[in-house]
């Protein structure tokens, strides 16, 4: 028998676009050209400073520099007990949390935890790039629920229903939302986490985008809107995008004491502990002021003011208003099959490549997120380089 030279199950993975993108936009920059990319979801903002000079001292500590417990460090499972209280008025033990390599691992470790072989898990669409391929990954079969911009790109309990089998196990519930921006409102999340209570289905909610809420728009977390959810709810979260640190490495998994320390023990095995600097980092994080917190969001907000401005202007270009997270994920299926320098696009990968060819700007495709038809741009960039790249693509698209 020949074996292949890569197992059929890593090889059906496809690799992140969002960071396909990125690397494409920053491979083009090198070479000199203007390019500018909207394709990572990363803040350009640097680390607070604080946190920074947290990591620093932790590097010179010796009880640093060998291993710690594969769920976390004591003092950072506090911490992120606490700030869960602050932020989302969940309580929590700090043996409920298990801190993990960035926000990531933190998706495939819950499936790996809670998923059996073809246990299906409901995937509201649009969706992050990871969520398909870390459930697919853990055995489980993503059942895509598709809303569009009519809607805000919110999924009803309507539409839940109708994708619900004797096999779903797992709803994903991600608010506020990338790649769209869209907000649940409480009585929208009321309402799925009650229809899930009912039907004994698993929620695993990414919060990552908390504090990221615009237009007097809140987050609420799923378990503390339907309490009783708890024992059957699996929160995720990070440091990465509140606190500018994408880089740091640090998420975790938040739920019921047996998952967790299921899960736990799965990472003492896949990853052992996170790195103890980052974690060390991490605890000034989640345990300081959230005053850098509200001025980048302030930012974030004059941004997305200003892009959505400015697409509004594009023929062909429909943009609903984005309530969280940076994005803006609008519809450019009236481009679809036009003519733009001499070419017709069939679909949002092919007009995303005539982009970036002849404005120079990265964008990318909806097929990304499950949804053709649409493109996510990330307005965490610089005021100049919005204008200047929302400028270019409306030259070349109108």
């Amino acid at each position: 028998m020949v074996h292949s030279r890569v197992s059929a199950r890593i090889a059906a993975i496809k690799p992140s676009a969002t960071l396909a993108v990125d690397a494409k936009a920053k491979a083009l920059k090198a070479q000199g050209r203007p390019v500018i990319g909207f394709g990572a979801g990363q803040p350009d903002f640097p680390t607070p400073e604080h946190v920074v000079e947290a990591a620093a001292a932790a590097t010179r500590e010796r009880v640093n520099h060998g291993y710690t417990a594969a769920a976390g460090l004591p003092e950072l499972r506090e911490a992120i007990a606490a700030k869960t209280l602050r932020d989302s008025g969940l309580t929590l033990d700090p043996s409920q949390i298990v801190v993990t390599n960035g926000g990531k691992q933190a998706v495939y470790s819950a499936f790996a935890t809670l998923l059996d072989p073809g246990d299906e898990v409901l995937l509201p669409a649009p969706y992050w790039t990871t969520y398909p391929e870390s459930i697919t990954l853990a055995g489980g079969v993503p059942v895509q629920v598709t809303a569009d911009e009519s809607t805000g790109y919110l999924v009803t309990v309507e539409q839940l229903e109708a994708a619900r089998t004797s096999r779903t196990k797992v709803l994903l519930f991600n608010s506020p939302s990338n790649p769209t921006g869209a907000v649940y409102p409480r009585s929208a999340i009321e309402e799925i986490g009650r229809w899930a209570l009912e039907h004994g289905i698993w929620v695993v909610t990414d919060e990552i985008y908390e504090h990221l809420v615009y237009d007097g728009a809140e987050s609420h977390s799923l378990p503390v809107v339907v309490p009783e959810l708890a024992d059957t709810t699996l929160v995720l979260n990070g440091v990465a995008k509140t606190y500018s640190m994408t880089g740091w490495r640090v998420g975790w998994i938040a739920g019921p004491a047996d998952v967790i320390k299921a899960a736990a023990s799965y990472q003492s095995h896949l990853c052992g502990n996170v790195s103890n600097v980052a974690q060390r980092a991490a605890v000034a994080a989640v345990g300081g002021p959230l005053t850098v917190v509200h001025e980048m969001r302030a930012a974030f907000d004059r941004r997305r003011q200003l892009i959505i401005s400015m697409l509004a202007k594009i023929p062909g270009v429909e943009t609903p208003v984005p309530q969280g997270a940076f994005y803006v994920y609008p519809s450019v299926k009236a481009l679809l099959g036009k003519e733009i320098r001499g070419e017709r696009s069939a679909d949002t990968v092919e007009l995303a490549e005539l982009i970036l060819r002849e404005a120079e700007v990265a964008v990318v495709p909806g097929e990304a997120f499950g949804t053709p038809g649409y493109f996510r741009l990330s307005y965490a960039l610089s005021d100049e380089e919005i204008v200047e790249g929302i400028t270019r693509l409306g030259e070349l698209l109108s």
